[in-house]
């Protein structure tokens, strides 16, 4: 088969790899449509290994159809061959098949494209082991998340929003802000003439101080913004897109109660993956089947364009999800190459 491969320059390159030998509890999925994230870029560049046992090549979230199935799949599994899935994956996901384990599918909601489905499992999967497993957030409460115009946030915000949450979102740009318009966050905090640490203490004098935070951003303003929030309150670090370092006032924390928590997916084990899918098709499913949560997508290009969509991620052009197709043109240049 055919597969995204990284040159050593760090270019992109569509080539051979050996075909995927599926294990007694996984599945052969036939790849149609697979998300960019940004770990991939990470990925690309030597910074964000695939965890053992997973592919070389990038690709986390895939959605497609099973072609074939190991003997405790298809014991265990509530799906069969010829199903359409999504699926949550270690790496892989930029080619034209991957063995998934049985436990990492979700069928494809009602109302979703592939190429919807396809932005699910990695997004979705974020957005709910953070909100509710590590920041526990509730109705009620208030949503602090950074770079409103990402991927990510283009499924937090709506979800955050179904579950009776309050959302706060920054973006860089009024050209940015009116791009995310569609998704309601409640204040969207513009960086280029805004302060954030101002605006936060805003909302805390105004009675609404954010209880989560979930940062990509990181950089010296994440310690400037914590006091700020509300008692007891959940700073999620997922990534520093913004640098690594910052200044703490370890004060600030301790009489504050806040808990910081460096949280990624990648990390997690099989198991507790599972059960955060699991979560998903029981309680957002309902949400994405009549409308109110959907996957937002800013461009679908071919996996043989790999580089341009990779590149509109470095450029940060995108408001959603970047998803990349593998039809019949692909399969038949990968089967002629």
């Amino acid at each position: 088969m055919k597969a995204i491969l990284i040159n050593d320059d760090r270019s992109l390159r569509w080539d051979d790899v050996p075909d995927p030998i599926i294990k007694s509890d996984e599945v052969l999925v036939r790849i149609s449509a697979t998300a960019i994230n940004r770990a991939d870029l990470l990925q690309r560049e030597g910074k964000y290994p695939p965890p053992p046992g997973s592919p070389e090549w990038m690709g986390l979230e895939i959605s497609g159809i099973i072609e074939a199935m190991g003997a405790e799949a298809q014991k265990n599994s509530r799906f069969k061959v010829g199903d359409k899935v999504c699926a949550l994956l270690g790496g892989g996901g930029y080619a034209e098949y991957v063995a998934v384990r049985y436990d990492m599918l979700m069928p494809v909601p009602e109302n979703c494209t592939m190429e919807e489905a396809a932005s699910i499992p990695e997004a979705f999967a974020t957005s709910y082991l953070n909100l509710f497993i590590e920041g526990g957030i509730k109705a009620g409460e208030t949503l602090l998340v950074f770079a409103g115009g990402s991927g990510l946030a283009s499924v937090m915000i709506p979800m955050a929003k179904s579950f009776g949450i309050r959302v706060i979102t920054t973006v860089r740009s009024e050209e940015k802000a009116k791009k995310i318009a569609h998704l309601n966050a409640d204040r969207v905090i513009v960086t280029e003439r805004e302060d954030i640490t101002l605006a936060l203490k805003e909302e805390l004098d105004n009675g609404h101080p954010v209880d989560v935070a979930i940062d990509c951003v990181g950089g010296e303003g994440m310690g400037k913004c914590l006091p700020y929030l509300a008692r007891g309150a959940r700073w999620i670090m997922i990534a520093a897109l913004a640098g690594s370092i910052t200044e703490i006032d370890l004060r600030t924390v301790y009489v504050r109660n806040i808990r910081i928590i460096g949280s990624t997916l990648r990390s997690r084990a099989p198991e507790v993956k599972a059960q955060i899918l699991a979560g998903i098709v029981r309680d957002v499913y309902p949400k994405i089947e009549t409308g109110e949560v959907k996957p937002t997508i800013y461009k679908v290009l071919p996996i043989t364009e790999a580089e341009e969509a990779q590149a509109i991620l470095y450029r940060n052009e995108n408001v959603g999800k970047v998803v990349m197709t593998i039809n019949g043109r692909e399969r038949a240049q990968g089967a002629q190459l």
